[in-house]
């Protein structure tokens, strides 16, 4: 087992997650019927960042594994050049790590949230996150991203002091029927 610290994992609310970006789901987000009433839209459930005239908004699938066992929160990465939204496939929950920032933009302090499978998360341009971080074997996701002239991903080494570690264990027991 290693040495680093435990995380303190809060349930993902719009309020906690504001400073990083949007919490993608259906509760408490405008919605209207559309065709002929057969649909509800819940509409504008994000809004994709984007920081350069020439670049697109593109859609993919991400399909994930899950890390080892404890989870070694040693580095972020971030999109100074446009959002990034993830949202499940699979109806699981999954974590989401994100960092304030310094005055001078590294990471600062670390914030892990845990979705409650239908919650999707959209990265605000240039938010320290974690890659994804999932609590089932495999899990699927619908990510819309950035395509564009540029380079749109940084990443970093967490100095020692911000290391930490998530006990996925204890989350499986919770969170994943065996």
């Amino acid at each position: 087992m290693s040495s680093l610290p435990l995380v303190n994992i809060k349930p993902l609310t719009r309020a906690a997650f504001a400073p990083f970006g949007d919490v993608i789901e259906m509760p408490g987000a405008d919605h209207f019927p559309i065709n002929n009433g057969f649909t509800e839209r819940y509409h504008r459930l994000s809004t994709v960042g984007l920081a350069q005239a020439d670049d697109k908004a593109i859609i993919n699938i991400f399909a994930s594994r899950r890390w080892a066992d404890p989870i070694q929160l040693t580095m972020l990465e971030q999109h100074p050049l446009g959002s990034q939204a993830f949202m499940p496939l699979d109806n699981r929950p999954f974590l989401i790590v994100v960092a304030d920032k310094t005055e001078t933009g590294e990471p600062r302090s670390l914030h892990v949230f845990i979705t409650n499978g239908q919650q999707g998360v959209n990265y605000g341009i240039g938010v320290w996150h974690h890659p994804l971080l999932i609590i089932a074997e495999q899990q699927n996701f619908l990510v819309v991203d950035r395509s564009g002239s540029g380079k749109n991903l940084m990443e970093v080494e967490l100095p020692t002091q911000l290391q930490a570690q998530i006990d996925l264990q204890s989350l499986i027991d919770e969170f994943i029927e065996a």
